[in-house]
C-alpha cells in the first residue's frame, strides 16, 4: 500500500476499472468463473500475456480471485470492492437528492391538495350564483 496521504484502499479498484479491458474481463467473469485460456480466446485481439498482466491488476485490486484446482487455475469475479464503491460514494451522494426528491414530491402533492380544495369552493360558489 502507498505512503500517499490522499491515496486509499479502493485506488486500486479505480485504476482497474479505468481500464476497458479490464471492465470486459470481469463481465465475462461475472457470468461464470473462466480459465486463463478461456478468457484469452474470448479476447481475440490480446495475446494470453496481455489477459494475464490484465488479470494481474485485477487481483492486485482484490475484483478477481484466483483459485487453483489441481492443474488449473480458475478466475473468479469478486464484486465486494465494487459494493465497497457503491457504499462509499453512490450511496452517500445519492442519499440527499432521494431526500430531496421526496420532500419535492410532498410539497407538490400539498399544493395539488390545496389547489383542488379551493377549485371545489370555487364550483360550490358558482352553483348557487346560477
Amino acid at each position: 500500500m502507498s505512503t500517499d496521504p490522499h491515496e486509499d484502499d479502493l485506488d486500486p479498484v479505480w485504476r482497474a476499472l479505468a481500464n476497458p479491458v479490464r471492465r470486459r474481463i470481469l463481465d465475462e467473469l461475472k457470468l461464470a468463473p473462466r480459465q486463463t485460456g478461456d478468457l484469452a480466446d474470448a479476447f481475440e485481439d490480446l495475446s494470453r500475456f496481455a489477459i494475464m498482466q490484465h488479470l494481474g491488476v485485477l487481483e492486485e485490486a482484490d475484483l478477481v480471485l484466483r483459485r487453483r484446482i489441481g492443474r488449473v487455475t480458475m478466475n473468479y469475479f469478486n464484486p465486494v470492492p465494487i459494493q465497497r464503491i457503491a457504499d462509499r460514494w453512490i450511496d452517500r451522494m445519492r442519499r440527499p437528492w432521494v431526500e430531496s426528491l421526496v420532500e419535492l414530491k410532498a410539497e407538490l402533492e400539498e399544493g395539488e391538495d390545496e389547489e383542488t380544495e379551493r377549485g371545489g369552493a370555487r364550483a360550490e360558489g358558482a352553483d348557487r350564483a346560477g
